[in-house]
């Protein structure tokens, strides 16, 4: 049966809820007593911040601020408040039944001792560390953290369970009853509401993943192992998601927080633990309250950063009074005035138990962030959950358990039914409300075109490449770029998914050239030889390309186009380019332990474009121009990256920094008389890229690097043309004050380093720190040289150097002292700009090179 209303008896039936509800609030709020006032020290009437106030009997609690204000409601039926603060004598009071009262409560100190620590009452002077009771406290905390913390134990052994779950927050009713989303009611729920107050805002829950796992460590060699036993995840259509990147990606930012670590990371960055070593140089502590309803009994133990804008947390440790002095609880939250970008919101929560030797081990960890654009509006929010059951120590496992790699899937095979039913069963804690339905949310959401719609747009906008079936094109911004060679250049270009063939993978592109007009074009063909996607970890696979384009002598962007529209604003003269043919095999095979080798073979023919000359010059003066230059070169690519963790997108690798070094080692071989080959060289690198921490001083991204080419008469493409940046954007492995084709060298090394400060300095300076731009500083330097053998000032068997206009040289050799350029620039500047002043400092006497500048990079971090 339907029933029908119409608008004037729903209008009047929405106005007489509202006045019931409102009837119904006012008797409940009369129905309440309302207190305020402060709390004092009785001997010098000092106020006493931190201070507990609750009613005795009921489930109301509050704490005075930092001057020592409380407020706080009580139900009319309980007339008795209980006052307490660590160092002074409890007090209980009785209040009458008036609706608001102000009641000023004076505090008795009393003599307490802590072991060796000596509580005194507090007095309302400057902070300070020295004969501060809540310091000596924790540095007896820090003393005994590691006999308190996992690590103690020589063997154990436990089941995890792992649960991160995320959705849009903060949603209003405008925004649910849009029309865009008239078919995706069935999505939003509710916000939990806080106690006394009614949500009128919305979640819409988008993503889950649970993990059961068994986990076994040792200390002695150390290794950790854990046997993934089922795994649930919320999947989204493959064709606009890579699910296993996106889990990577949020596992990342949801980390595993140890209470006991000096330096805790989450989302990317580095915070100090309230238990470092240092933590007293960069924390207040305030002993503000005593547990006396657990065994053994704990102190509350109150921090607040010094300053507010540093990476560190606030909240409360609860340490247990029994002689080992350990974190019972931890609450852990972040300033408003933090410096770190798009939180909104976070809050961490640790609780440990006792094992039966009474030692302690954390039980459930909980971790929430609230992503956002803005302080307020819509967000995204996430939490993670962790518990651990079944605690065990001391029980020895064989070697075999811990071989392999650190993280094994147990291979089950079940049904999607067998899999909900199998976490319905294990699963220690059950979901919440608003993570029921996710699952079948997600798969119902998918089938709706609109929403395909909107996949599809956001692919594009953040891939740069548009669906087309199994086909994808792109990537739009080099569709149009242009040159001092070729002028105005049209390019078009796609690559294959895996709804064509989940192994096979081809890529290709065609360019036109206005100004030269002249046709280029790439294709490439890459097979996967262990049934997975050609980028899946680990790698495997085949690849055959063909290129022919134009290109800058000696520059190799890696990630990036080089015809991205951006990078085609240049300084200076820039008009010396290749033609260039390039057809190459390569052979690729990636292992489990993060080490991988290449095998390649190419054969490459290149000719001068623009004002570039291939020239010789005998000993009579005779000039000689060459139309072309041919090698073939068999290469080798060794790389170890221990621990190495990244974001796996569809077709691409983004590199997760961490404070593992990444060594690599590249072998270049010219064979001559190969496929026309002209040169017999023999080129060596090797070099170690490395972050190094520096907990609230920032992190360093250190690069070092040395090359050597053997080999005589070696026309200089074929040595090391060092890495020059004309345009105007900062980038990291080149050197931006350099001229293109300035540097060449047969034996060079090379340092890199970027530092970021991450707002240490500018967090202190009143004013600026509100803008939360934070330092960087680099500094660059390479110093090599060139044989006589491969030199055109002493020998004539090799291409001369360039000249320019007026026969200057503008290509050299390095000399007996090294190139160095260096910057000091602003990060984070409206969260996502860094601006560097560049000032090079030597070499400046040669012609047409900058002796400063500024730069421009785009970095989105937190």
């Amino acid at each position: 049966m339907r029933y029908t209303f119409t608008t004037n008896f729903g209008q009047q039936l929405y106005i007489s809820l509202s006045i019931l509800l409102f009837f119904i609030s006012s008797i409940a709020s009369a129905q309440n007593i309302h207190l305020k006032g402060k709390v004092m020290d009785i001997t010098t009437k000092e106020p006493i911040g931190y201070a507990t106030v609750a009613a005795i009997g009921a489930n109301k609690v509050t704490s005075t601020d930092e001057n020592g204000n409380y407020a706080m409601e009580i139900p009319r039926n309980y007339s008795k408040i209980r006052i307490s603060y660590l160092s002074y004598e409890t007090q209980e009071l009785s209040v009458t039944q008036e609706a608001f009262q102000e009641v000023n409560i004076y505090l008795v100190p009393e003599e307490n001792t802590i072991e060796a620590v000596v509580i005194k009452a507090p007095r309302r002077t400057k902070y300070s560390n020295k004969n501060n009771p809540a310091v000596e406290l924790i540095r007896k905390v820090i003393a005994h953290k590691d006999e308190n913390r996992l690590s103690a134990y020589d063997y154990t052994e436990y089941q995890q369970y792992e649960k991160v779950s995320l959705g849009l927050s903060n949603l209003s009713e405008k925004f649910k009853n849009r029309k865009v989303f008239k078919n995706y009611q069935f999505l939003f729920e509710k916000e939990d509401a806080e106690e006394g107050s009614q949500s009128s805002s919305y979640t819409l829950p988008a993503y889950i993943e649970e993990r059961l796992s068994q986990v076994y460590s040792r200390k002695k060699p150390s290794k950790t192992k854990q046997l993934v036993l089922a795994e649930q995840k919320a999947q989204f259509d493959p064709k606009f998601v890579d699910n296993d990147g996106l889990s990577a990606y949020f596992n990342k930012l949801y980390q595993d927080i140890d209470i006991y670590e000096s330096n805790i990371e989450l989302v990317t960055n580095q915070f100090l633990s309230p238990i470092a070593s240092s933590s007293p140089t960069f924390y207040r502590f305030y002993i503000t309250d005593t547990v006396k309803t657990e065994s053994p009994y704990l102190v509350e133990l109150s921090f607040f950063p010094r300053n507010k804008a540093d990476m560190l947390f606030q909240g409360k440790l609860y340490i247990t009074l029994d002689g080992k002095y350990a974190v019972k609880k931890a609450e852990l939250a972040v300033s408003d005035d933090i410096n770190l970008n798009f939180v909104r919101d976070l809050d961490v929560k640790l609780d440990f138990s006792t094992d039966p030797n009474g030692k302690y081990y954390l039980e459930t960890s909980s971790l929430g962030l609230d992503f956002s654009l803005t302080d307020k509006g819509t967000g995204i929010r996430g939490n993670r959950t962790v518990t651990f059951n079944d605690f065990k120590t001391d029980i020895v496992q064989p070697d075999s358990i811990y071989a392999g790699p650190a993280m094994v899937y147990v291979k089950k095979e079940e049904t999607k039914q067998d899999l909900e039913e199998y976490f319905v069963q294990n699963r220690p804690i059950p979901l919440r409300k608003n993570e029921q339905n996710i699952y079948h949310n997600i798969d119902t959401l998918q089938l709706i075109p609109s929403f395909q719609r909107f996949m599809d747009i956001s692919a594009l906008i953040l891939s740069g490449y548009k669906q087309a079936g199994p086909l994808e094109i792109g990537p739009v911004n080099t569709f149009y770029s242009f040159n001092p060679v070729e002028g105005f250049r049209l390019r078009v270009g796609g690559r294959t998914t895996d709804r064509l063939s989940k192994r096979f993978y081809a890529e290709g592109y065609t360019a036109y050239g206005f100004k030269d007009e002249k046709w280029k074009y790439f294709l490439s063909g890459t097979y996967s030889l262990n049934n997975k996607s050609v980028y899946t970890f680990p790698q495997h696979y085949l690849r055959a390309s063909f290129m022919r384009d134009t290109k800058i002598p000696g520059q190799n962007l890696e990630f990036v186009q080089e015809d991205n529209f951006l990078l085609s604003f240049k300084r200076g003269e820039n008009e010396r380019y290749l033609y260039n043919d390039i057809y190459r095999l390569e052979y690729k095979r990636e292992f489990e332990n993060n080490f991988s080798y290449t095998l390649g073979f190419s054969k490459w023919r290149q000719s001068p474009a623009g004002i570039l000359t291939y020239q010789k010059i005998d000993n009579q003066g005779n000039s000689q121009l060459f139309d072309d230059l041919n090698t073939t070169e068999l290469s080798l690519s060794l790389r170890y990256a221990p621990h190495e963790e990244f974001y796996q997108g569809k077709l691409y690798r983004t590199p997760i920094y961490n404070k593992y070094p990444i060594f690599y080692l590249n072998y270049v071989a010219g064979l001559k008389n190969v496929l026309q080959g002209e040169y017999n060289y023999h080129n060596f690198t090797l070099g170690v890229d490395k972050r190094f921490y520096f907990s609230q001083l920032g992190y360093a991204d250190v690069n070092v690097e040395g090359n050597y080419i053997l080999g005589d008469n070696i026309p200089f493409p074929f040595l090391n043309i060092h890495r020059a940046n004309q345009t105007y954007a900062y980038q990291l492995r080149s050197y931006n004050l350099m001229n293109f084709l300035e540097f060449v060298s047969d034996h060079s090394v090379s340092a890199n380093v970027q530092y970021y400060m991450n707002g240490f300095i500018l967090n202190k300076v009143p004013l600026i720190k509100k803008l939360k731009w934070r330092e960087v500083f680099s500094a660059k330097a390479i110093y090599g040289g060139l044989r006589d053998a491969n030199n055109p000032a002493f020998t004539d068997d090799v291409f001369q150097f360039q000249k320019n206009e007026d026969q200057e040289a503008i290509t050299y050799g390095l000399g007996s002292k090294p190139y160095v350029e260096a910057s000091v620039g602003l990060t984070n500047i409206f969260k996502f700009i860094r601006v560097d002043y560049v000032r090079r400092l030597n070499y400046l006497d040669q012609p047409d090179v900058p002796k400063h500048g500024v730069r421009v990079r785009v970095k989105f971090d937190f």
